[in-house]
């Protein structure tokens, strides 16, 4: 029986009579994330049907105010709407329901609470309103923990105490690449709260747009808040520049505070300085360096453009900070602080003039100078700094706070110096890389970061001291989104590893498990997928290896995490909780579709996945199973600038050198390779770096695809000119001649270029002729 079953029983169920035998008070584990730091199971039930009382003392509006979130919680998984009811403690302790109330004994802390079941009723219980908040959303967790939908319900007798680890446990999302409508970000703060979550950085301005309206500086959003975009994108049918981009109003963004108020998360907002301020200085040019107007940039990376050092532009600057603390009445204001590439600095006579006026070394001093002039401002308004771990070099008034993204490094060394800081590594809680490595997953950055990497994450580095370690204040993860376009995408980024970083984030760190996590997320899944949260099954996902045998083929299947029973049909069905379950390699012959899922107590963990097994797949590779030339070149995974709308190529290539091998392909009695490739805009910048990767001289006008034998050095097997290519919407198929070639070889195929742009990339190659 997994934990689910144990916790909740339905009356169609007959499991309530195997719970005689639990001993009452002992410790478990219960289906919630995060989980509990406590819970204590005991003898009986209680049930919650469509008549149950929601109770709350006379006048207590922070229990009217957790009772209600919970009430619509549970409406929203159950279609049923509980009654809400002041009772007295006298009337409560009377009649059967549940109880939300402020207990002065309650389990210390403003974000601990208490949950109590017992045969007579449910009690939520915290000395303040964020706890007994997070008390009734464990409650609505028991009650959906079998994924099901309909009450009544019995809940196990019960009793969790709980509080969290961290006392940041926050989110990122970047507005500056992409705006997210008001709509979309309440629906991540909802899903914020209910993974207990209570901090929203909102990164509001970058090189590629600033999205909050100033009121004292309207340019920011006349001219700052529209680009246009790179490539074929950026152009409408009649050849005319695209504008894109949006901002909020003050309003919007005080509705935002308030909506997340509501669900006790504050708003960090985030402005950036000195650097990724190209945005800023198109609208102002007199606060950048060189005294011109830049574009709005449509390129990605590192942009020179810095702020200028002259008191004007710190005027420019505190009447910004003015307005956004008006609007966000948080501690925290995000002044960034990352990547200010000092070339402009230091080719500035100007700036070098005032720099040996004020008797500083260098630009990194510069710069320290710069961050601390914001610091005293930011601090005399009553707001605290943090930035990203660029602001430690040159020094760090001590009131400051670290975010530490490259690495822990950054938190460790500003903890040593007394900093609080907050982990938000790059390499682990960045949400803007892959979930898997899988074709089926949308643009982002390098290399994948899987669900678990994330929740083996530990927040506290072991180089620091007990003393040192009270420095972390928690941690958060960052989406960024240069490569997350849509919506749906911000959302397939974000869970389920969301969920894992919330766990890691609240939970004691010796009561995480992996395999219960997995159990527990389960029912998670089908809660994303009830509030329409297009969450990432990737953990879940089915993938299928196949080789030839005989006349088919012998196809495997597996997931990312080995976890649920994998199904499988042969007939093209719908895979479901009784088809055959996967135990080895199945024998296929040709022309048969195998569809597959992974499943957890009779319920699908993810979207069914297909392979058509066929010697015409058997010929075909993806980019993905594909291996990059260079073995620390810099992968992206993106989309195609065509056609205008949403369904456009996605691939994996090497920006750096756009090459791909093709490891022990039989070659017997192939003539010709067919490739299916994009021609993307080259739109990154490197900061004071040259653009990555050699150039290869190139033939003809647009360039060629070549093929050579066993290494990229090796014999050249074939060659084809891009010219010569046919157009498929946005997708380019290119036929290779291959001569004199049979067995077993590894392939090198790489473009030709004179420059970098246009970038060309691989999305698939079929051997030919298929049947051979």
């Amino acid at each position: 029986m997994s934990c689910a079953t144990v916790w909740l029983l339905r009356p169609a169920l007959t499991l309530l009579a195997s719970l005689a035998f639990v001993a009452p008070a002992r410790a478990v584990s219960a289906p919630v994330i995060p989980l509990p730091a406590r819970v204590t199971q005991a003898n009986g039930a209680f049930s919650v049907d469509a008549a149950t009382q929601v109770q709350v003392p006379p006048g207590d509006t922070h229990a009217r105010h957790a009772a209600d979130y919970f009430i619509n919680l549970l409406e929203s998984s159950s279609s049923t709407r509980l009654p809400l009811v002041e009772a007295t403690r006298d009337a409560r302790s009377t009649k059967r329901g549940i109880a939300f109330a402020i207990d002065p004994k309650a389990p210390a802390g403003d974000e601990a609470y208490s949950v109590s079941v017992s045969p007579s009723g449910v009690q939520v219980s915290a000395r303040s309103a964020p706890g007994l908040f997070y008390g009734g959303i464990t409650l609505w967790q028991l009650l959906s923990a079998d994924g099901g939908n309909a009450l009544p319900v019995k809940l196990q007798a019960l009793r969790v105490e709980d509080a969290p680890r961290f006392a940041w446990r926050g989110f990122m999302l970047d507005s500056a690449r992409h705006l997210q409508s008001i709509g979309e970000i309440k629906k991540l703060l909802d899903q914020m709260a209910q993974a207990k979550l209570n901090v929203f950085h909102w990164h509001l301005t970058d090189d590629q747009g600033w999205r909050l309206e100033i009121k004292r500086y309207p340019r920011l959003t006349d001219v700052g808040a529209w680009r246009v975009p790179a490539g074929k994108a950026g152009r409408d049918a009649d050849g005319k520049p695209v504008r894109y981009g949006g901002y909020y109003t003050q309003d919007q963004a005080r509705e935002i505070v308030e909506y997340a108020a509501q669900r006790h998360i504050t708003v960090v907002p985030e402005i950036e300085m000195p650097g990724h301020a190209q945005a800023a200085i198109a609208a102002y040019p007199q606060f950048g360096v060189t005294g011109r107007a830049p574009a709005v940039s449509p390129d990605w990376g590192v942009n020179p453009y810095l702020y200028n050092t002259d008191d004007a532009t710190f005027s420019f600057l505190e009447g910004v900070l003015s307005e956004v603390m008006d609007v966000f009445p948080g501690t925290y204001i995000h002044i960034g602080g990352d990547e200010a590439v000092k070339t402009q600095w230091t080719s500035s006579p100007k700036v070098q003039e005032q720099r040996r006026a004020l008797g500083l070394a260098d630009e990194h001093e510069l710069q320290s100078w710069f961050i601390k002039r914001i610091e005293r401002f930011v601090a005399s308004k009553g707001r605290k700094l943090i930035g990203w771990d660029e602001i430690l070099e040159g020094g760090l008034p001590p009131e400051a706070t670290v975010m530490s993204w490259r690495g822990i490094k950054g938190a460790v060394e500003a903890a040593k110096q007394g900093h609080d800081v907050v982990l938000s590594p790059s390499n682990v809680v960045y949400f803007n890389r892959m979930q898997s490595d899988a074709a089926d997953e949308p643009p982002s950055h390098d290399y994948p970061t899987p669900l678990k990497a994330v929740y083996d994450f530990e927040p506290v580095p072991a180089e620091l001291t007990a003393e040192e370690s009270k420095h972390v204040l928690g941690t958060q993860a960052n989406l960024w989104t240069e490569h997350v376009r849509t919506e749906p995408r911000v959302e397939h980024m974000t869970f389920p590893r969301l969920a894992a970083l919330a766990e890691v984030a609240w939970s004691p760190r010796e009561t995480r498990d992996w395999n219960g996590f997995l159990q527990r997320l389960a029912p998670q899944m089908q809660r994303y997928r009830k509030a329409g949260i297009a969450a990432a099954d990737s953990a879940f996902a089915v993938r299928f290896d196949m080789k030839p045998e005989g006349d088919g083929a012998l196809v495997a299947l597996r997931n990312q995490t080995g976890f649920g029973e994998l199904r499988y049909t042969l007939d093209g069905g719908e895979p479901g909780p009784d088809s055959p379950r996967y135990e080895k390699p199945l024998a296929v012959p040709f022309a048969t579709s195998v569809r597959a899922n992974a499943f957890f107590e009779g319920r699908p963990l993810a979207a069914p996945r297909s392979q058509q097994v066929s010697a015409l797949a058997l010929a075909t590779v993806d980019a993905e199973q594909l291996q990059t030339c260079s073995k620390d070149g810099l992968v992206l995974r993106l989309e195609d600038d065509e056609p205008v709308g949403d369904q456009r190529a996605v691939v994996p290539v090497d920006i750096g050198n756009p090459c791909w091998i093709w490891k022990d392909v039989d070659l017997t009695g192939v003539t010709s390779l067919r490739v299916d490739a994009v021609d993307l805009p080259f739109n990154f910048q490197f900061g004071a770096d040259p653009a990555p990767g050699a150039l290869r001289k190139q033939a003809t006008r647009e360039g060629e695809l070549e093929v050579a034998l066993d290494s990229c050095n090796g014999k050249r097997v074939g060659t084809a000119a891009l010219g010569d290519a046919r157009r498929d919407g946005g997708v380019a198929v290119i036929d290779v001649p291959i001569s004199n070639v049979t067995g077993r070889h590894d392939l090198c195929l790489r473009f030709t270029r004179d420059k970098h742009d246009p970038l060309w990339a691989i999305d698939r190659i079929q051997l030919q002729p298929v049947e051979r």
